[in-house]
């Protein structure tokens, strides 16, 4: 866990979340599924003007009504109450009933319009006898608003079908315009300016555009469990509010910088200057952006005024680029690491120990004969797996322990800043791409038992985030682990497919089955990872 000393923005206790409950009621049409909207007032208090899901707020009623709904074996004691809740808020806003009488008869228009929406929703159910069909309100997802909100909920998502014979009248007092609407045709209008909605609403939205019917809908929904579950983040982009779901790239590094939901934090890559990621910790990007560097690579540097710094990655030979790195120290960096020895890493170690009054050791794995001649590194000392890199100063320490993690290339090494919890994790692991496993250098088996290596590392050091040499910062960090492992098994069993397809095959000829999903301009590059796979796969006569 990252220390609190060591934060960039004072913490702060988060508005605490208010329960809540939205349904999302559905039917079925030409074009696919169509779900209600509605506008809400432009005074609302919580997303004035924006196009919305009937619902609002849990009340002590809804827990106290269900002995009047009805409830499937697996919905638990806390759905049914948002079920309710649900139920009562599309009634009081759009005057929808999703209910039935006693013996099984559902209710007719007639029977909605004789329930006043304004006064208390239990007492006339009681009265007329009617049943809630709760059991017929699924969850679709859980959302919990943002952090940096002043106003905060935590709301199931609930789908049902619109009940039929009823048509949605607004109350015109909170809620307005009500509308059937495509997903799809709600996003574009959106897009197109027409038709405001908020982050939430949109994501919901966008999973919802690939079911093409309300059962559909319903069956994926059968596991009583939220098909998702969100706490969004809010950062900065283009000077504008950005905000991303956990599986999104920039999710983990707005947890890293804002763990409280401070909207502070800019995305935007930047080469001209360095950017705080913590008080001990900036990122430098290179200005050598491409398809196999994303925004460019990433370099970090760790330490403080009063400690001196490390520099991991220096990267490529860009006399700016060492400048701003030495600029960023105040020219006091005690150590210089290269995680390996490709050359948008290793190259501007040298010309940055050049520019130190003291020259800081350059430190890191030799390159293996195996490397490839634009890969050549000699370190002025090799490190020695499970060392550790100590900065101290005024009571203050960052330790960085030295993992040998051999794969992307022979002398790849990784590195945990023990105090807070960190993996800087090089080439072996990517934000928003899989690193190229590139033989003989890179070996496949090598690769894997090394991200193995990582995943227990992050139990034994109690790591969170992965900062990778290209892209944002990486939270979740064993979860990210175990994902690519899995991700990198499934394109070797496309792999063995592919070879078993085609026995007689060339590289060429298991490429566009194997990695079919990938773009073909990409093709070049992905044989490379290819090969690392069939050498691995008859190593392990996984091909008969």
């Amino acid at each position: 866990m990252v220390r609190a000393s060591q934060l960039l923005h004072p913490q702060r206790e988060p508005a605490v979340p208010r329960p809540a409950a939205t349904v999302l009621l559905l039917r079925d049409a030409g074009g696919g599924i169509e779900v209600l909207m509605t506008r809400r007032s432009a005074t609302a208090s919580f997303a004035p003007g924006a196009y919305v899901f009937p619902g609002g707020g849990i009340d002590a009623a809804d827990t106290e009504a269900h002995a009047l709904a009805a409830r499937r074996p697996t919905q638990s004691d806390l759905r049914l109450t948002q079920a309710i809740a649900a139920i009562r808020e599309s009634f009081e806003e759009l005057g929808a009933l999703l209910a039935r009488h006693a013996d099984g008869r559902p209710v007719s228009p007639s029977d909605v319009t004789a329930l006043d929406r304004k006064a208390p929703f239990a007492a006339q159910v009681r009265q007329r006898d009617l049943v809630l069909a709760a059991d017929q309100v699924f969850l679709l997802a859980h959302w919990i608003t943002d952090r940096d909100l002043p106003r905060r909920f935590d709301v199931p998502f609930l789908v049902a079908r619109m009940p039929e014979g009823q048509q949605p009248v607004a109350d015109e007092a909170e809620q307005f315009e009500p509308v059937w609407v495509r997903p799809a045709d709600a996003l574009a209008r959106h897009k197109a300016g027409q038709f405001f909605m908020i982050f939430p609403t949109i994501r919901t939205l966008e999973r919802l555009v690939k079911f093409a019917s309300v059962d559909a809908v319903l069956c994926a929904c059968a596991s009583e469990e939220p098909l998702w579950t969100s706490c969004p983040r809010a950062g900065l982009l283009q000077g504008a509010e950005a905000r991303y779901m956990e599986h999104e790239m920039a999710f983990g590094e707005l947890a890293l910088v804002c763990p409280d939901g401070q909207m502070l934090h800019h995305l935007d890559w930047r080469t001209d200057q360095s950017v705080a990621l913590l008080r001990n910790l900036q990122r430098v990007t290179a200005p050598n952006p491409g398809a196999m560097t994303g925004p460019g690579t990433n370099g970090y540097i760790v330490g403080d005024p009063d400690t001196g710094y490390i520099v991991i990655d220096p990267g490529p030979n860009e006399p700016e680029h060492q400048q701003r790195i030495w600029r960023a120290t105040n020219g006091d960096i005690r150590m210089i690491v290269c995680t390996h020895s490709h050359a948008d890493h290793s190259p501007g170690a040298r010309p940055l120990q050049a520019l130190c009054r003291h020259k800081p050791p350059i430190l890191g794995l030799p390159s293996a004969p195996t490397a490839r001649p634009a890969s050549e590194f000699t370190p002025d000392r090799a490190l020695a797996d499970g060392e550790t890199l100590v900065l101290a100063g005024h009571g203050v320490t960052h330790t960085l322990k030295v993992l040998h993690t051999p794969g992307h290339a022979a002398n790849h090494l990784c590195l945990v800043l023990l105090e807070d919890g960190l993996l800087c994790s090089g080439d072996h692991i990517l934000n928003g791409s899989t690193t190229v496993v590139d033989p003989p250098d890179g070996d496949m088996t090598a690769y894997l038992d090394s991200l193995d290596r990582l995943a227990a590392a992050c139990d034994e050091y109690g790591i969170d985030f992965i900062l990778p040499a290209h892209g944002h910062v990486l939270g979740f960090a064993k979860r990210a682990i175990e994902m690519l492992k899995a991700h990198r098994l499934q394109r070797e069993a496309r792999i063995v497919a592919a070879m078993r397809e085609r026995p007689t095959g060339t590289l060429e000829d298991w490429v566009e089955l194997a990695y079919a999903d990938v773009p073909p301009r990409m093709w070049p590059v992905a044989k490379r990872s290819l090969l690392a796979h069939v050498q691995r796969i008859e190593a392990l006569q996984l091909v008969g």
